[in-house]
């Protein structure tokens, strides 16, 4: 994995987002043995939102949260998926939540300086965006700009596992075999950048002080699958 970037300017991650929308869905399910639909359909009820709900997912890419989040808030509510590549935002703007579900308004906009006013959300999900933002503190401010006193953000991350048994075989896989699979889908290295921005990313218990910071309260998070995962929810202050 050497000389790997773990880092990129927001007009590269906007191009390898663009580049990688064609293969990105499968790629998930490949990546966590189908897992990631369950991960994100626990965000969107970890929202707290019920029927009615006027709800945003950032960093929406294909719109699978988004569409969680619109069957959860039905038709009386209002769903609004953010992103800022225009090439995940049309396989997004393809899929369906059905006739039961909230329709969804897709927007490109950039989620570190997004365009609604304060507090026009119930709540907000993210979804393995947070760490492509340029600063992680910066980005959860403007995230609890938007949502209501007492509406929570809810972010789903990728992490290090800490134990050593799953430790070994997420090295073995997440650092070396997605890569090499994501080579036979993107020649540009966006499966290589994925593990190198992981390894650098704080871990849960350092993500929930950036939390704190940004003005949340009531924080708290689990992690899933045995610890590659964690999800994090925070409380906009009354």
């Amino acid at each position: 994995m050497s000389g790997v970037r773990d880092r990129l300017d927001p007009d590269e991650v906007e191009r390898m987002f663009d580049r990688i929308a064609g293969p990105y869905d499968r790629m998930n399910r490949l990546m966590t043995a189908g897992l990631d639909r369950r991960w994100r359909a626990l965000a969107a009820r970890e929202t707290g939102v019920g029927r009615g709900a006027t709800v945003l997912d950032v960093c929406c890419g294909t719109g699978d949260l988004a569409l969680e989040l619109a069957r959860l808030v039905g038709s009386a509510g209002a769903v609004t998926g953010l992103d800022f590549s225009a090439e995940m935002l049309a396989r997004a703007e393809a899929k369906t939540a059905g006739p039961d579900a909230a329709r969804v308004e897709w927007i490109r906009g950039d989620a570190t300086a997004m365009p609604f006013a304060d507090s026009s959300f119930a709540a907000l999900t993210i979804a393995f965006g947070l760490r492509n933002l340029p600063d992680a503190d910066a980005g959860l401010r403007e995230l609890a700009r938007v949502v209501r006193p007492g509406g929570r953000v809810v972010c789903l991350e990728i992490t290090k596992p800490q134990g050593e048994v799953l430790g070994r075989f997420y090295r073995a896989w997440f650092d070396r075999g997605v890569p090499a699979l994501g080579k036979v889908l993107d020649r540009g290295g966006a499966y290589s950048y994925l593990p190198a921005s992981v390894r650098r990313f704080p871990a849960p218990a350092e993500l929930g002080e950036s939390f704190y910071r940004a003005g949340l309260v009531n924080v708290r998070y689990r992690t899933l699958a045995g610890g590659i995962v964690a999800l994090h929810v925070g409380e906009v202050a009354p």
